[in-house]
């Protein structure tokens, strides 16, 4: 037989498995060795000048490596950010040490056990959508979209009759969507704004009918809590707010108090960033949080990177490039890129 060479990209215990299967491994023995197969860079930000260099000690013991500022060593700086390269195996030995030592270093261990195990997990999951559900994690659902707007990039002014809006999501259900998404608001850039009553007029016909007449979940783009709480009242099941509840104050805790899934997308004025995909996880990070104080289970939030909002191409593509990223979050992703003009 000719000898060979390949390179196995192994991004999760399934695909690790499927490899040591065709190998022909003892069944038991890959349980075992399933957790030294995946390898994992992942970075904490704000670590304590102490902490980083107990995790650098700590993580160095097991084998892995861990990256800190090189003032770390001399206590030269009070925080340091520490990246962290290590197999999966590597970081459960670094959790059970660190679960009880000082400096933040608990948290950290909490955290990290959250992290894996959404790295890890591949079991599908229903959504809730207020009584409709959706399985997650079994395929890509499609999200079909519907703007009740004049001045919308796509397809603005086509949808003014509520007959037009409800046959259009007929056809869509019919075609395969998994949700149907209605906006009466554009919020491209540069669109004018209006006001919740025009908003109001141009929703209230179409939700006061459309949910007895489709069957997949509907999702209200608005982002405002008063036209939320109309829809929700009318039978939406989602509301996709483009400020990620970080616009409108009372939003997430009217999503609370109607406990209906949120998409939490990822937005901001003009297009700079220190770090893009860490700025984007620090949104995120907040907006679960206001989600959670307010009553919402981080397992109701969807989250979207927002492509093209407050976003250069460049930023967009690094972010479709790196999508894998918001992995850690543990929750399901939503990536709206149709008929975008980076593309």
């Amino acid at each position: 037989m000719k000898m060979g060479i390949q390179v196995k990209m192994l991004a999760s215990l399934e695909r690790a498995r499927e490899e040591m299967a065709k190998i022909g491994a003892d069944p038991a023995g890959i349980e075992i060795m399933l957790p030294k197969a995946l390898f994992h860079a992942i970075k904490i930000t704000g670590v304590s000048s102490a902490g980083a260099n107990i995790l650098k000690q700590e993580i160095l013991s097991k084998g892995g490596e861990a990256v800190v500022a090189k003032q770390v060593v001399s206590g030269g700086i009070a925080y340091s950010d520490v990246l962290l390269l290590a197999t999966q195996r590597q970081y459960q030995l670094l959790v059970e040490k660190i679960k009880k030592q000082p400096f933040g270093l608990r948290e950290i261990a909490v955290r990290l056990e959250e992290v894996l195990e959404a790295l890890n997990e591949k079991q599908v999951k229903g959504l809730d959508c207020r009584g409709k559900f959706l399985p997650l994690g079994k395929k890509t659902l499609i999200m079909g979209i519907i703007n009740l707007t004049p001045d919308s990039f796509s397809d603005g002014g086509s949808y003014k009759d509520p007959e037009d809006v409800i046959r259009r999501a007929k056809e869509m259900e019919a075609e395969g969507a998994d949700i149907i998404d209605l906006g009466a608001e554009s919020t491209r850039p540069g669109a004018e704004k209006i006001s919740s009553q025009e908003e109001k007029a141009r929703l209230f016909p179409v939700l006061s009918r459309i949910s007895k007449e489709v069957n997949i979940p509907l999702s209200l783009d608005t982002y405002k809590a008063e036209i939320a709480e109309m829809g929700l009242d009318l039978g939406v099941h989602i509301i996709n707010d483009i400020w990620g509840l970080q616009g409108d104050p009372r939003m997430a805790e009217v999503a609370a108090r109607y406990q209906c899934p949120v998409i939490v997308m990822h937005n901001q004025e003009g297009t700079g960033y220190k770090d893009l995909l860490t700025d984007i996880n620090n949104f995120f990070e907040k907006s679960i949080g206001i989600a959670e104080k307010a009553g919402l289970n981080r397992s109701q939030l969807i989250l979207d990177p927002g492509i093209g909002f407050g976003k250069t191409m460049e930023h967009n593509l690094e972010i479709l490039n790196r999508l894998g990223e918001f992995k850690v979050l543990g929750c399901p992703i939503l990536v709206g890129t149709s008929r975008k003009s980076f593309i």
